[in-house]
């Protein structure tokens, strides 16, 4: 289900007709201002109200622009979750062998996830799930499955290029989040500390596993 399609499940009147086209600056304030409260306060105690006022705009406004808050809130996660998908541009991606290019990612998917206020923010959406699933299914389209597809993407694209051996590129994107994140990720979600250290030998052990099941071994910094 698309998220342009949450507000008939939801008893929502659907979107409002579109008034004037915001400036770029004025719509982004919004969506900023929008992830800013929704990533601290979670879905249900933020308010369009609240939103229009630290945006400088009128409720009315954000109806027009977006149609009702879960759009809204889509738009925002999608705005978080585009700085990690910038990692995976090509233009985005530093120089050098596959290894670093794959450590790379692996350290900017832990430092996105691993952030307090994404740890805060997922706590919130999980409970607020349960009586609302809708939400959840928000979240997830808007925001993790878009970026397993953009990761997905650049693994066909070095698969392309003969630096990797994928049949199956989103899968491969999975198990490699997966084991960047290893226990660590369910360490954080109940409060204990996970070092950077720890994080870092993660990254290390998933980069090392995942060149073994599809590195290509004709190509140069697949092995130390």
């Amino acid at each position: 289900m698309s998220i342009r399609g949450l507000s008939a499940k939801t008893g929502d009147s659907g979107p409002r007709r579109a008034g004037r086209p915001l400036d770029a600056a004025k719509r982004q304030a919004i969506i900023e201002t929008a992830a800013h409260h929704f990533f601290h306060n979670g879905y249900a105690a933020t308010s369009i109200e609240q939103v229009a006022a630290d945006a400088g705009v009128s409720k009315v406004t954000i109806y027009n622009q977006f149609g009702e808050k879960r759009a809204l809130f889509a738009a925002a996660v999608e705005c978080e979750c585009e700085k990690m998908r910038g990692h995976f541009s090509l233009e985005a991606m530093p120089a050098g062998t596959i290894r670093e290019r794959l450590t790379a990612i692996g350290e900017a998917i832990s430092a996105f996830l691993f952030r307090p206020e994404m740890i805060q923010f997922e706590r919130r959406i999980a409970a607020e799930t349960e009586a609302e699933p809708v939400i959840g299914a928000a979240f997830l389209e808007a925001g993790p499955w878009r970026m397993k597809h953009a990761f997905a993407a650049w693994l066909r694209h070095a698969a392309g290029t003969g630096e990797l051996a994928i049949e199956n590129a989103e899968l491969a994107a999975e198990q490699f989040v997966s084991m960047c994140k290893g226990m660590g990720d369910l360490e954080r979600r109940f409060g204990a500390h996970v070092s950077l250290a720890d994080r870092q030998r993660r990254i290390r052990g998933a980069v090392d596993v995942f060149l073994a099941a599809y590195g290509a071994p004709s190509r140069a910094g697949n092995h130390r």
